[in-house]
């Protein structure tokens, strides 16, 4: 979606038109799930339907552009992330007997395997080994599209921190795939 359809989705999601802001969701809800994946992990989910329903919530008192619109969207997406991890810190939870495949007449859904393993999930698992200020800095930039004054605002930090965390954090992601090459440069010499 580009920003002047977002702009004119915005206003009209603004003033109450339910299929205007369904039309935000779809255009928003991709980047937003990435980054709370490798922000709060399993819990990106949940995170992320509290986020939209802050925003729902909250959309008739925003005033601002399509971009001042992810600022503030990711913002309530950190906030909710920020209030999970410390509700997981207070009441950790127990593990599970059975896995939801374990239920009688429950089959393993082959698109949840072929999400599992694809290249997106793997990406935001290693972004997920960096230092949280890395890893949230390389998610909001590069995942999410947000330029660095934007993801300063998110993270309520400023722009020249926002540069130096993402640089490192790409970096050590840069590291990470010269090691992972050489290791299937091995695999393939191996015959495997």
């Amino acid at each position: 979606m580009q920003d002047e359809e977002l702009a004119e989705a915005l206003a009209a999601a603004v003033r109450g038109d339910a299929t205007a802001f369904a039309a935000l969701w779809r255009a928003h809800q991709p980047p937003l799930l990435r980054y709370l994946r490798v922000i709060v992990g399993e819990s990106a989910e949940d995170v992320a339907s509290e986020t939209w329903l802050q925003t729902a919530r909250d959309l008739r008192g925003f005033n601002g552009s399509p971009a001042g619109f992810r600022v503030w969207l990711f913002t309530i997406a950190r906030n909710r992330a920020i209030d999970e991890r410390r509700r997981a810190r207070r009441r950790p939870e127990a593990p599970h007997d059975l896995s939801e495949n374990d239920l009688p007449g429950r089959r393993p859904d082959v698109a949840d395997d072929v999400v599992e393993r694809s290249e997106t999930d793997w990406a935001l698992g290693v972004i997920a080994t960096l230092p949280k200020d890395q890893a949230e800095a390389v998610t909001l930039r590069v995942v999410a599209g947000l330029d660095v004054a934007q993801t300063a605002q998110v993270l309520g930090k400023r722009p020249g921190a926002v540069r130096v965390a993402a640089m490192r954090g790409l970096r050590r992601l840069a590291q990470h795939a010269e090691v992972l090459a050489r290791w299937q440069e091995s695999r393939h010499g191996e015959g495997v």
